[in-house]
């Protein structure tokens, strides 16, 4: 009998090397994206934002190569989870917008998300739409300032929910997780966005995940659209969502999908990134 093994979850350093480019070309659809973010503009419009910097900078958007989906972008609003299907939607003053993307270069990918408000709008209501962006976010980065000192991957898990435990009455969506990322947008291992048991496995240099709290503000439980895409909270709370794919490397994290590799995001949390060699 032969016995197949298993595909690494490590990379090789050239192998981190190669994902630089991805992350920062992710990062720079995003940016343009959140720049073009106003009431009035449709999320087809945003979609097609993003697939023009992704191409010109020599990617691939990496969504379009999933079997069944034909844009760059998701862009969920309000009540929508994640892999809201971009369109003639029209945003409003007010609006919470989560956007997802990836570009993939020489076969290699990034993956990213933000969520933000769209200016304007009943101020209670915005208010509150913030404090759950901003709540989402703070998890994220608890994430991944412990990936840098963790021993095992499920680590991360415990600090997003200790992050996101008594600053209000907040649901962690647990049907959709983080993954790992490399020459597939999506690998093993999954990153848990919550306390789980089981230590997961060790982090050690070449690991790459993509970690991506979804945070609610009221169920974690969803339906998904007749698009067969669309995921949505059940109650129809809002949601929120942020992701980057992080690097462990010899000597330290880099945040692949963050200009600064995520220093700004990590400087509170008394983690400095260190740029792979």
């Amino acid at each position: 009998m032969v016995r197949l093994r298993k595909p690494s979850i490590y990379k090789t350093p050239d192998e981190l090397r190669a994902m630089v480019r991805p992350g920062l070309l992710t990062e720079a659809a995003l940016v343009a994206v959140r720049a073009a973010i106003r009431p009035g503009i449709t999320t087809g419009e945003l979609d097609a934002i993003a697939e023009q910097t992704i191409r010109d900078g020599g990617g691939i958007p990496n969504f379009q190569l999933v079997p069944g989906y034909r844009h760059t972008l998701c862009v969920s609003v309000n009540d929508e989870v994640v892999h809201g299907i971009p369109g003639d939607r029209v945003l409003q003053p007010g609006d919470l917008v989560s956007v997802d993307a990836g570009a993939e270069v020489d076969g290699w990918n990034g993956d990213s998300a933000f969520s933000t408000v769209v200016p304007g709008g009943d101020a209670t209501i915005t208010a509150a739409r913030q404090r759950l962006v901003d709540v989402t976010e703070r998890s994220l980065w608890h994430g991944i300032a412990a990936l840098a000192r963790a021993r095992n991957l499920n680590e991360v898990g415990d600090a997003v929910e200790d992050a996101i435990d008594g600053t209000g009455t907040w649901g962690i969506v647990e049907d959709f997780t983080g993954h790992g990322i490399g020459r597939s947008m999506h690998e093993d291992p999954p990153v848990f966005n919550y306390r789980i048991r089981g230590a997961g496995p060790a982090v050690r240099p070449g690991l790459v995940v993509a970690i991506e709290p979804m945070v609610t503000a009221g169920t974690i439980d969803s339906s998904t659209d007749d698009d067969d895409w669309t995921v949505r909270t059940l109650d129809g709370t809002d949601a929120a969502h942020w992701e980057h794919s992080v690097a462990v490397h010899a000597d330290g994290v880099w945040v692949l999908t963050a200009a600064d590799g995520g220093a700004s995001g990590l400087a509170p949390l008394g983690v400095t990134p260190v740029p792979i060699p």
